[in-house]
């Protein structure tokens, strides 16, 4: 089974370890929750359901795993890290009532913090614009007058080169994701509804092994132009075109893919707009390698928006990076001017909104080498380099 070792946890910990002591601080608290997984998972492999959770790192030693007791059997379960308690701050945090549970132990949160600072007066915080407020309220109170500073880029900068651990569990969660889109190619015909194409595709995901389906975009004819829209009943039909993308998650880690195409046979109009979706992206792959200033890639696609007299359609930048989130550092626009490394994975994005023929995008994920770009979903950059 592909997955990271209870030993890279431990790296990592070590290397935040080594942060907290240049950045003098004595403890880190890292957050998540069901929605914003990334930086607990990082830490600890642990993605809270329902609740939310803590995992606090001391200046040496293991750290911390904090929930609610509803997910503490499945906690202890996911958890590379054996010291675990229930803390009443995290319970049920969403309803205004105290519920009571009966044959849960419970700690305090600031027993927790306190213990991890263990008379130090500086808390690194990580996931600061993924509390609510009132779970923020709870820290503050929790640790009285101890400095609290946002201390996310010192995970930040961790993740943004993929260790051989990390890239195996990308392509694993591409490959269910092909999996997922090659069924979502054979149901995606005249006479069916859009949500019997996105379900197909997100059972066959998960018949591959994927862990959750991040997200599935869908839209057929003139609903292309929802963006990020949701697979409603609409029926499908001959001519028209789709837009789909499904971001699928396999050991926390996240490869989505999306090609563009039409029901049937395309009409000169479709094939123009889809043609230079094409080459942008083709013309990327010369771009995606180690040593390469990031910005230069997304001036070489707008290049080709520009030849086609396109630019107005552009919608965003044409890449970002992907790993426990869907989409991370790095995300480059026309100024970057910092180089790709070896190592760093991202996820193509190339896109054409509101135009006349329709709107639609490519996502298709690689692994950024001295040699050039290394696909994650080789389904999607078969198709793309092929053209129509």
């Amino acid at each position: 089974m592909i997955q990271i070792p209870e030993s890279e946890f431990q790296e990592r910990i070590v290397r935040i370890q080594m942060e907290m002591e240049k950045k003098g601080l004595d403890a880190i608290a890292v957050y998540g929750d069901e929605y914003r997984k990334e930086n607990l998972r990082y830490v600890s492999n642990f993605w809270p359901i329902f609740e939310r959770g803590i995992c606090v790192i001391p200046k040496c030693g293991d750290p911390v795993l904090a929930g609610a007791p509803e997910g503490e059997k499945y906690a202890r379960e996911m958890s590379v890290w054996k010291d675990y308690c229930n803390i009443k701050e995290f319970a049920c945090v969403s309803v205004p009532e105290e519920i009571d549970y009966p044959q849960a132990k419970f700690a305090t949160l600031r027993e927790v913090l306190l213990n991890a600072l263990n008379g130090g007066k500086k808390l690194g915080l990580v996931g600061v614009y993924d509390i609510p407020a009132h779970i923020m309220e709870r820290i503050r109170i929790a640790v009285g007058n101890t400095a609290i500073e946002d201390a996310g880029d010192i995970i930040n900068r961790l993740r943004l080169i993929k260790s051989p651990n990390e890239i195996a569990c990308l392509k694993e969660a591409g490959r269910q994701a092909c999996e997922g889109y090659r069924k979502l190619l054979e149901y995606a015909v005249d006479g069916n509804p859009e949500t019997m194409a996105a379900g197909a595709a997100e059972g066959a995901a998960r018949m591959a092994g994927a862990e959750d389906i991040n997200f599935m975009v869908f839209g057929s004819g003139i609903r292309t132009e929802t963006v990020i829209g949701h697979a409603t009943n609409k029926i499908m039909r001959n001519g028209e075109m789709v837009m789909a993308a499904m971001a699928v998650q396999y050991q926390g880690y996240v490869s989505t893919v999306e090609y563009p195409f039409v029901i049937g046979k395309a009409n000169d109009r479709q094939k123009d707009f889809l043609n230079v979706l094409f080459e942008a992206a083709n013309v990327q792959q010369d771009f995606l390698k180690a040593g390469t200033i990031s910005g230069q890639m997304v001036q070489a696609v707008k290049k080709v928006f520009a030849k086609h007299h396109m630019t107005e359609f552009d919608l965003y930048p044409p890449m970002h990076g992907i790993g426990l989130a869907e989409a991370e550092s790095p995300y480059p626009d026309e100024n970057a001017d910092y180089l790709f490394e070896s190592g760093m994975c991202v996820n193509s994005d190339i896109s054409i909104w509101g135009h006349p023929a329709g709107s639609n995008r490519i996502e298709e994920g690689f692994v950024i080498t001295a040699e050039g770009p290394e696909s994650v979903t080789p389904l999607i950059r078969d198709l793309v380099s092929k053209g129509i």
